[in-house]
């Protein structure tokens, strides 16, 4: 990739200001890789605590997705900030493990994204080595989740929070645009 500012700012700049800029681009591909930059990959957005498992659960619903021929699911924030913030309700107490306020997380989600339809999971589970594979395994395992996995949606999000106990709350809503 060519970056023609950069090159002409380094062609009019003393030695010092050159290694500074040469620093400064090595280590923002640095933490690039480290991080990674793939599309449609969940990130922290809203402050989520438990990232790497949203991205796990997404990871392997998208999986599950392609090997029966369907699209993949985009994630979505907007969708994932309401996902979180269920999956913490519920982690907290602050509502029962349920689908309560799903209608208050759609119309919520509406105010940014036009939504034909929309579809809820919501799992817990405690004492496992890898508690997204055990959610998704659990949402494949029941016909009711596994329709809306397979079902015609195009976006989602996934918000996961943990308890005291030790017991982790997932979230995903599907979102037909």
């Amino acid at each position: 990739m060519k970056i023609p500012y950069f090159n002409h700012l380094i062609a009019m700049s003393s030695p010092h200001v050159v290694r500074s800029l040469r620093a400064a681009l090595l280590l923002a591909c640095v933490a690039m890789l480290v991080h990674g930059c793939q599309e449609n990959t969940p990130v922290d957005a809203g402050g989520a605590l438990y990232g790497d498992i949203e991205q796990s659960a997404h990871q392997q619903i998208n999986n599950y997705r392609a090997s029966r021929g369907l699209p993949p699911l985009i994630f979505n924030a907007t969708i994932a900030a309401q996902a979180r913030a269920h999956s913490r309700d519920m982690a907290q107490g602050r509502v029962p493990f349920s689908h309560n306020g799903f209608d208050a997380r759609i119309a919520e989600i509406q105010k940014t994204i036009v939504v034909k339809s929309a579809a809820e999971n919501v799992a817990f589970n405690n004492g496992f080595n890898d508690p997204a594979t055990e959610a998704v395994r659990g949402w494949l395992n029941s016909a009711g989740h596994l329709e809306n996995i397979e079902d015609d949606y195009d976006l989602t999000g996934i918000g996961v929070d943990k308890n005291g106990a030790g017991d982790y709350y997932f979230t995903q809503i599907f979102v037909k645009r």
